[in-house]
């Protein structure tokens, strides 16, 4: 029988996988908490509890420190506030995916991103064209982007059928398709800016980025240093939430030590574990048995890297607090012209038929492209039918082009309209790609 010892390079292998196992396993399961918060604002809006629905999210909160206060309505911290952190988990997605994942080298990275380009470019022309010279014209970044967690939702139902490769594919997209959807938020839909106070969130960064310099691994300094540029962005007209991706990209990814190190001591520490056992008190440790515990603790805090753990932690409350928060606050339409007129009204044409029609065409053009002319190739395991299910799936816009939607139109018609277009596109490339995924799973079977 092997010692305890013996098994901890295995273990610790598996360790490695777990995240990603873990990452798909939350954005499946959260999706689902995602979709009833859509469904419950969408009924609410439309009860006879509407105006106090959104009456609700228009309650005042403030925060502040002695003279300094923020005042804002409740679905301004939701949208300025929770969904920093959002972007800010979007941001240490990005950076691991550019360090070690699908994005890590010209070759792995050429498929996704050339996908994620086509699917942002397309489906932005094709609004654009609805709205060409009318008011709506400022909208045409919401059909640009795919939400993560409802498109691996729909990849999870079929389950092993799935071949992994596919869903890492999804994630690598979906994740250029975030980059792309913040460059459009910071530069386009941003309003008059304050130089002072961007100077401000600057020195702010700065600080993170020294901390980085200097190898600190405390996550509390980038806490402190990571709000007060939130509060600077808040101030200075560019959209706070931005802060949590510049915030991401200063976050250590190196270990301390070694996984060869981190097991040599976990041998050591376990050893004296059990050589203690015979002395060990049965209400208590010994002392050398809680030294080596600690000691052991402290490995373990040694060999993961801070946005690793800051990743692990934060998963959990962005699946499963933050978004379905948000979608509670901005997913409910009144339909009071009823859904037809709504959606027959060039913003919401657009966004159907950029987030349907745009979405596939642009990344299949592309990631053929990207494969004809031998930049990249496909996943492992998997077929152009299959592809082309995953590229109906990007067509799900629902969080980003919710968010988008929110800086585009200040105008709450103009805005239920592009929700009403959202929410009826995201549910139409949600079947169509589960159905194609299906079939197409079949034949491999």
């Amino acid at each position: 029988m092997s010692s305890p010892a013996s098994t901890i390079p295995r273990r610790a292998a598996v360790a490695l996988l777990r995240p990603f196992q873990r990452f798909f396993g939350l954005q499946a399961s959260g999706s689902l908490l995602l979709l009833g918060s859509a469904v419950l604002a969408l009924a609410a809006a439309n009860s006879p509890f509407a105006e106090g629905w959104f009456h609700f999210w228009e309650t005042p909160l403030a925060a502040g420190l002695g003279d300094f206060t923020i005042a804002k309505p409740l679905h301004i911290w939701i949208n300025d506030g929770l969904m920093a952190i959002f972007f800010f988990v979007v941001g240490l997605e990005i950076k691991r995916e550019f360090l070690i994942g699908e994005l890590s080298s010209a070759r792995k990275a050429a498929l996704p991103l050339m996908a994620a380009l086509g699917g942002m470019v397309v489906p932005a022309a094709i609004y654009a064209a609805f709205n060409a010279g009318t008011e709506g014209a400022r909208g045409w970044g919401i059909p640009m982007a795919t939400d993560i967690a409802f498109a691996l939702g729909v990849l999870a139902l079929l389950g092993s059928r799935a071949p992994l490769a596919l869903k890492v594919f999804l994630t690598a997209l979906a994740i250029v398709d975030d980059m792309g959807a913040v460059l459009v938020i910071a530069i386009f839909y941003t309003s008059d800016l304050s130089l002072a106070m961007l100077g401000v969130a600057g020195a702010f960064l700065g600080g993170m980025v020294l901390l980085n310099v200097l190898h600190v691994r405390i996550p509390l300094a980038y806490l402190l240093l990571g709000i007060g540029m939130w509060v600077a962005l808040l101030e200075s007209g560019v959209h706070a939430t931005i802060s949590g991706v510049l915030g991401a990209l200063t976050i250590p990814v190196r270990r301390k030590i070694a996984v060869y190190e981190f097991t040599n001591r976990v041998r050591a520490y376990l050893q004296t574990v059990e050589e203690e056992e015979a002395r060990t008190d049965p209400v208590d440790l010994s002392n050398d048995q809680r030294d080596a515990i600690h000691s052991l603790e402290k490995a373990c805090e040694a060999v993961d890297t801070p946005l690793a753990r800051l990743e692990h932690a934060l998963h959990p409350w962005v699946a499963y607090f933050i978004m379905p928060v948000f979608a509670l606050a901005n997913a409910g339409v009144a339909l009071d012209a009823g859904i037809g007129g709504t959606l027959s009204s060039p913003v919401a044409l657009g966004i159907i038929a950029g987030l349907v029609l745009g979405k596939q065409v642009g990344v299949m053009l592309f990631a053929w492209l990207a494969v004809r002319l031998k930049l990249g190739d496909l996943p492992s395991d998997t077929t152009w039918s299959q592809l082309y299910g995953v590229a109906l799936l990007c067509g799900i816009g629902f969080t980003m082009s919710l968010f988008i939607a929110n800086l585009a139109f200040a105008s709450m018609d103009a805005l239920d309209t592009a929700k009403a277009g959202i929410l009826a596109a995201s549910l139409v490339s949600g079947v169509a790609g589960w159905l194609v995924l299906r079939r197409s799973s079949q034949r491999e079977s």
